[in-house]
């Protein structure tokens, strides 16, 4: 069975630990077998590359490394301040994300 995350693909997050304190953006990637994601723009990274048919200069390439999503926090969709997640069972029963500070539903 897989771990449940509060962070999705999509959400919008700001980093609360580590390095990259204070930046934020949109969650691309989720790796669940060690609890991390790929944030746009966040942990840069620089991977040296040979040259090859794709990349015929070869050199640095800047990405984005993951970072565990303890140290990341859902920006609020109405404040755009950081907040908790909840879970909570809608008018058809289904069970949807709203964050704690606003009580607004995430969509």
């Amino acid at each position: 069975m897989q771990k449940k995350m509060n962070i999705k693909k999509g959400d919008t997050v700001i980093v609360i630990a580590g390095n990259s304190k204070g930046q934020q953006g949109r969650v691309l990637e989720i790796i669940r077998k060690n609890d991390r994601a790929i944030v746009e723009g966040v942990n840069m990274l620089s991977k040296h590359t040979k040259a090859d048919k794709n990349a015929p200069q070869g050199g640095i390439i800047k990405r984005e490394g993951p970072i565990h999503v303890s140290n990341l926090m859902l920006l609020d969709p109405t404040t755009g301040k950081p907040t908790r997640i909840g879970r909570r069972l809608d008018d058809n029963g289904k069970l949807v994300r709203y964050a704690k500070k606003s009580g607004e539903e995430i969509k």
